[in-house]
């Protein structure tokens, strides 16, 4: 049987371009650790890794935002625990004012302390973040919280109670934002009591300074107790996020062990395949050079 040279030229030409592939492709997947390196490769696989990478984003993104909420939840603890702690000292200032046994100079001498302590509640509910919004306004972000009536006199909420919501799970939501609705009238109690003070010419056990330090004494106790509360869901939910992030490195820790199986090269298997193609390589060339050289003559 006789062989077409054009024909024997184009056989050895695909084994040669078979083989060379064959090693490129192993040396690069040695090169780079993975057995995918072209979708084609092994396409089942390739859309299994695929999946998991699309799985292994949102995860990510899920751990972002919870990172970024709890930073928040903790500035927002940090602001109104300040607040409740100058309450707690106005309280005491209160108590010590309701004391029938302190004269009219007595008292007066108390109103720079609870003015200071007032303007510190007003400048810590009208905290604003590091982009310039307000922090405790609901989702009037742009406005704040806290501010003056027409009067000129009066404190009046100007935010609103919306909450603002944040993914950190699937289907799962964490409010982000909180609101100091309330605030106002503790401040406004607390101007009555502190215009009453100045104005006193009477100790507080008559009215109606007794009456006007009595009610203030119980709208700190109640602002307290409401801001107390806030900071005691702050806790909580802070609590609930660790333990979330926690599950969410759990599954990104599987997911990227699974990557790593699936499109892991057994270097082993590929080591051995890559030196058969070299070897089968090195054949066809050697063969390849003797056939060319040989004519009918070399049998006669």
């Amino acid at each position: 049987m006789r062989i077409a040279t054009t024909q024997y030229q184009a056989t050895m030409n695909r084994s040669l371009e078979l083989n060379q592939t064959m090693t490129s492709r192993l040396t690069q997947q040695m090169a780079t650790g993975k057995s995918i390196i072209v979708p084609s490769d092994d396409p089942v696989t390739n859309v299994r890794i695929s999946r998991l990478t699309r799985e292994e984003a949102i995860v990510g993104q899920y751990r972002e935002n919870i990172g970024a909420v709890k930073i928040r939840l903790t500035k927002n603890e940090s602001y109104l625990s300040g607040m409740v702690g100058d309450l707690g000292a106005a309280h005491d200032l209160l108590v010590w004012a309701a004391d029938g046994s302190n004269t009219p100079d007595d008292l007066k001498s108390m109103v720079n302390s609870l003015e200071a302590l007032r303007d510190s509640v007003l400048y810590n509910a009208n905290t604003r973040d590091q982009e310039g919004k307000y922090i405790f306004s609901g989702t009037e972000t742009t406005k704040p919280p806290i501010v003056l009536d027409t009067d000129g006199v009066t404190y009046k909420f100007d935010g609103n109670t919306k909450e603002q919501k944040v993914v950190v799970g699937n289907g799962i939501t964490q409010t982000v934002n909180v609101d100091v609705g309330g605030v106002e009238t503790l401040l406004n109690d607390l101007n009555t009591a502190i215009d009453a003070l100045k104005n006193t010419t009477t100790d507080s056990s008559h009215d109606p300074l007794k009456s006007i330090l009595s009610n203030a004494m119980g709208s700190v106790e109640a602002t307290q107790e409401m801001l107390s509360g806030k900071i005691a869901k702050f806790g909580g939910a802070q609590n609930v996020l660790t333990t979330l992030d926690g599950n969410h490195a759990n599954v990104s820790l599987s997911n990227r062990t699974a990557m790593h199986d699936l499109g892991a090269l057994d270097y082993g298997v590929a080591s051995s395949e890559l030196a058969g193609y070299n070897m089968a390589l090195q054949a066809s060339y050697q063969s390849y050079a003797k056939i060319s050289n040989l004519s009918l003559f070399s049998v006669l």
